[in-house]
């Protein structure tokens, strides 16, 4: 499907395809799935160098960047990254968490993006980020859960504040995310948000590098009713499936990475209207039925289907 094509679809139907065809056939690892206090490396592959290979299987397996320069390769959903940096695992102002996953990787664009954003986040009101995952040591595709977050531009950020105390590491593992959203899904849950919700998302979505934030519909609607003055910000802020715990930031292609593809800037307007969250609260969206027929798992990228420069990168030592 055209990549361009699948970010402006409004259909319903035409979203929903889109969306089930970026899906993983291993979704999950969500924020509420826990995390291990003894990870172990998984056992080497049988013929590493196959490039029919699963690309995950490759790239899940890999526990360090590829000492290069910065470089972005391919889109957000099938790519890689050359240079990757670790987050800080603490700061003042944020902490990482499932450190079990190995995701807490991004450009040094990132990394700088998400110091910045913790600390603007506090002065308005939010005491510190959570930070879920990011990609993997070398990006690419994932053994379990995103469909994105390949190529080290992408982050999760829980929706729920930062204690005052520095979090050990079996609370980094079990602790679970704040569902934000009321079990009907029709909104958010009064009894957990906060103005300092609205608060944190604004402060990523007014950061200019930021392409997109991700959030489930309900708290679209949330920020749509509550944001006050200066409301331009809220056209970065699309709905997506889930995201009802955490948001999901999505940063431009830095300069200098020419061989990382882009995706088109988001619709003009706020996204607002009635018309514009009508699907989202749709019965077919809230209360989906099984198919009659279950479709066949789509087979996972290979190592071959994979952009030239992220096999160099999967297949280095």
């Amino acid at each position: 499907m055209n990549r361009a094509r699948l970010i402006l679809l409004s259909g319903p139907a035409l979203i929903l395809t889109a969306f089930l065809a970026m899906i993983s056939p291993f979704a999950g690892a969500h924020a509420q799935d826990k995390g291990t206090l003894d990870a172990r490396p998984l056992p080497p592959l049988a013929h590493p160098d196959d490039l029919n290979n699963a690309a995950r299987d490759v790239f899940g397996r890999k526990q360090a960047p590829i000492q290069m320069p910065p470089q972005v390769i391919g889109f957000y959903a099938k790519g890689c990254i050359a240079g990757a940096q670790p987050l800080p695992l603490n700061g003042a102002t944020w902490q990482v968490m499932r450190l079990s996953r190995n995701r807490y990787y991004g450009h040094p664009e990132l990394i700088a993006l998400l110091e910045r954003l913790s600390v603007k986040a506090q002065k308005a009101g939010w005491p510190g980020l959570l930070v879920g995952d990011m990609s993997q040591p070398r990006g690419g595709p994932m053994l379990t859960g995103h469909a994105s977050h390949q190529v080290g531009l992408d982050a999760d950020i829980w929706l729920t504040p930062m204690p005052n105390y520095q979090l050990s590491r079996t609370e980094r593992e079990d602790m679970s995310a704040v569902m934000m959203v009321r079990p009907d899904r029709l909104d958010i849950d009064p009894r957990v948000w906060t103005p300092q919700h609205l608060n944190v998302i604004r402060a990523a979505a007014t950061e200019p590098q930021v392409e997109r934030i991700f959030v489930n519909a309900a708290i679209k609607k949330a920020l749509c009713r509550e944001a006050k003055g200066e409301r331009s910000w809220l056209s970065k802020v699309r709905p997506m499936y889930g995201h009802d715990y955490h948001f999901h930031i999505r940063i431009k292609c830095p300069a200098g990475s020419t061989t990382c593809e882009s995706q088109p800037p988001p619709p003009e307007g706020e996204g607002c209207s009635t018309d514009d969250l009508a699907y989202w609260f749709s019965d077919a969206v809230l209360h989906p039925r099984p198919p009659v027929t279950p479709p066949k798992p789509r087979p996972p990228i290979t190592l071959a289907q994979m952009p030239p420069e992220c096999r160099q990168i999967a297949l280095a030592p």
